[in-house]
């Protein structure tokens, strides 16, 4: 066991995805996942294992923000072995976004000091893993969803009163979150796989947004373009 998350060596499979929220976990281990069995309560930070069309995954809720994901994605590939990771949450679109679109981040610019703490001050530029990245898009469109591809931001604030959110979408920025910048370098550090796909939730300029309910239940299309990532 880790310090987090209460597996024991073979709990975990190879492939897992990350929703924040804890409840979503379930959600999707309920749904999803065929004979699911939970192998984390542990802060109610909930994890499960299970199989899709004979794969085997894990989905481990991960809470809000940089330090709080970056706690389990390091026991999640240190200590569990976890190859490939693949965040499904919410984010803020900017403009050219819906709400219910789903954004598929190639790469996360941040005010986060993660990646600066962990380069020695260098302002380095994490990136999702292709493979991934190309997969999820020829789910997206088989599917024909609305989807975006690009960049994101992750950003330390939710509540943020100055002019970062202006700047950030006069440079083409798609969705604000709060975590893919620091799983996104810690994938690079671990020589592991990563992608974020997100559903838009709220729309930033306007204040239009889903419920919470939907937030924890809904956004079933986000979920099938991740497995289709992962194993198609």
């Amino acid at each position: 066991m880790s310090i987090h998350i209460a597996a024991q060596p073979g709990d975990i499979a190879d492939t897992i995805l990350l929703p924040g929220d804890p409840l979503r976990a379930q959600w999707i281990a309920e749904n999803f996942l065929e004979s699911p069995v939970r192998y984390n309560t542990v802060r109610n930070m909930f994890g499960f294992t299970g199989t899709y069309e004979g794969n085997r995954v894990s989905v481990q809720g991960t809470g809000m923000g940089v330090p709080s994901l970056s706690i389990y994605v390091n026991e999640l590939f240190r200590d569990y072995g976890v190859q490939t990771a693949i965040r499904v949450g919410t984010c803020g679109g900017l403009a050219g976004t819906q709400l219910r679109d789903v954004v598929i981040a190639m790469t996360s610019s941040t005010d986060s000091g993660t990646n600066r703490r962990m380069t020695g001050g260098l302002d380095y530029a994490p990136v999702a893993n292709y493979e991934l990245l190309e997969k999820a898009v020829q789910s997206a469109r088989t599917q024909d969803l609305n989807f975006h591809v690009g960049g994101i931001a992750t950003m330390d604030l939710f509540y943020d009163d100055s002019n970062a959110v202006q700047v950030l979408e006069s440079l083409g920025v798609l969705a604000l979150e709060m975590e893919t910048s620091g799983l996104y370098t810690l994938a690079a550090k671990y020589r592991r796989r990563a992608l974020t796909i997100c559903t838009v939730s709220d729309m930033v300029a306007t204040h239009e947004a889903t419920d919470s309910q939907e937030r924890e239940q809904g956004f079933r299309a986000m979920v099938k373009v991740a497995l289709d990532a992962a194993f198609n």
